[in-house]
């Protein structure tokens, strides 16, 4: 879009302020908001807020640091209240006062992978996510409660699916949006959601979903619910994930992962590619899995993967390849959770695929399991050299610390910052006695 484009919608769309939006080390949205009549000083990247009190940003001697907004990703936002103006945004990468990017902002260390990509030849990395979400009802007060919206199954409808009518005007929302959605159902859990909406370049991938994010708590609440990405908000039911589907393409030879000559028709990069995530598969949890929570769902019994290992159809593999084939030959990363900072994970999975392309030989590609893995024992388990994903948080901080290739993607300044935040919150839950311990051993 161009500066004159974006002024005339604006103007033709009455609106007030403009939200100048980026994402922080956790995965959490922040904003700036400026009165429209600051319009030609956000588009001149003038507009600066106090980065040190951003987890991850910088220090307070070194606070000024600046939005440069993304144009392209300029929107008006349907769904805030417009009776006082309309409200829009940008997705705005960070920037220090002297010009340069700031080499701690998420959404920079996505894109210099993704220049390193380029650099290899490959022209594009598409990515699809497919996010779940549960329901839970507001109490009178507006407290949260963990009362599901519904004790519905997978796939029902009404009147079993008590969710339908918020759900769809979630899909409603996106669409007026720009989103491309496909489906839209219930899940497995009570109460549980899916909403998917079409693949694009990785970084548009990784702004739309915070988008969809936002939009989902927003309707929930006007709804009377608290919507919930939570990996494991409920004992003994299904988690939620955030399958994350990948697929690289050039120009000329189409979807790279494809070879219909081959063995599946996978390619020899989709394999090399394959087994260089795998590789560092227990290193990445920490940016795909990054809370306590995320390894109560990373369990036997849920269909959430424990095992580094792929498969054209197994589930219990963390990565999967769908039936389709063609262009729409692609990876589903089963382990993501939607607590991920989508662009740190994607960051890290590129990485880990590109340096699986250029450095694995064709005879050390990890070959498909065809097995249900949660039917074997883990003396099995071992005998096929087939590694398990981290069980706790800080087994996955430990696994993350000793990894050359994500310090690398992380840089010398957010690497340091992110072990140390979740260093804080393993000793935090670590030192925290639980409800079970108090019902458990209180009395004895």
């Amino acid at each position: 879009m161009t500066k004159e484009e974006i002024k005339t919608i604006i103007k033709e769309n009455n609106i007030s302020y403009i939200r100048m939006q980026f994402t922080d080390m956790l995965g959490d949205i922040k904003a700036v908001e400026i009165p429209t009549n600051r319009i030609d000083d956000a588009l001149n990247n003038k507009i600066m807020f106090d980065g040190s009190s951003i987890e991850g940003f910088v220090r307070i001697k070194e606070a000024d640091m600046y939005l440069h907004p993304d144009l392209d990703t300029f929107m008006v936002l349907p769904f805030e209240d417009s009776s006082i103006g309309g409200v829009a945004r940008f997705i705005c990468d960070v920037y220090m006062p002297d010009g340069t990017p700031f080499i701690g902002d998420p959404r920079y260390i996505l894109k210099k992978e993704v220049k390193k990509m380029n650099e290899m030849g490959i022209e594009t990395m598409y990515v699809g996510f497919e996010p779940e979400f549960y329901l839970f009802k507001l109490n009178s007060d507006g407290s949260v409660s963990t009362n599901c919206s519904d004790r519905a199954g997978y796939f029902d409808l009404s009147p079993f699916d008590g969710g339908e009518d918020v759900r769809r005007e979630i899909a409603l929302m996106l669409e007026k949006m720009g989103f491309e959605v496909q489906a839209s159902h219930h899940e497995v859990g009570p109460g549980q959601n899916e909403i998917t909406f079409k693949y694009t370049d990785v970084i548009s991938a990784c702004d739309r979903v915070q988008t969809f994010k936002q939009v989902v708590k927003m309707i929930a609440r006007k709804n009377g619910y608290l919507a919930s990405f939570m990996p494991k908000p409920l004992n003994k039911q299904a988690g939620n994930g955030m399958h994350t589907n990948c697929s690289l393409f050039s120009k000329e030879k189409g979807d790279l992962f494809f070879d219909p000559k081959a063995p599946m028709e996978l390619s020899v990069m989709c394999k090399k590619w394959i087994t260089g995530v795998l590789s560092h598969a227990r290193e990445l949890s920490l940016l795909t899995n990054p809370i306590v929570n995320s390894y109560k769902r990373l369990v036997s019994g849920y269909e959430a993967p424990i095992y580094a290992c792929w498969s054209d159809a197994n589930r219990s593999s963390l990565v999967r390849i769908p039936a389709a084939r063609g262009l729409a030959t692609r990876t589903e990363f089963r382990n993501v959770d939607p607590c991920a900072n989508p662009y740190l994970a994607l960051a890290g999975i590129l990485a880990c695929g590109l340096e699986g392309i250029k450095n694995t030989k064709e005879k050390d590609i990890i070959p498909p399991v065809k097995d249900n893995l949660f039917d074997l024992t883990d003396d099995e388990i071992k005998a096929r050299k087939i590694t398990c994903l981290p069980e706790t948080l800080h087994a996955a901080i430990e696994d993350f610390k000793n990894s050359s290739i994500l310090k690398e993607v992380l840089g010398t300044h957010l690497f340091p910052k992110y072990i140390e935040a979740k260093e804080k919150e393993w000793k935090e839950y670590h030192t925290t006695v639980s409800e079970f311990e108090l019902k458990k051993y209180l009395g004895r």
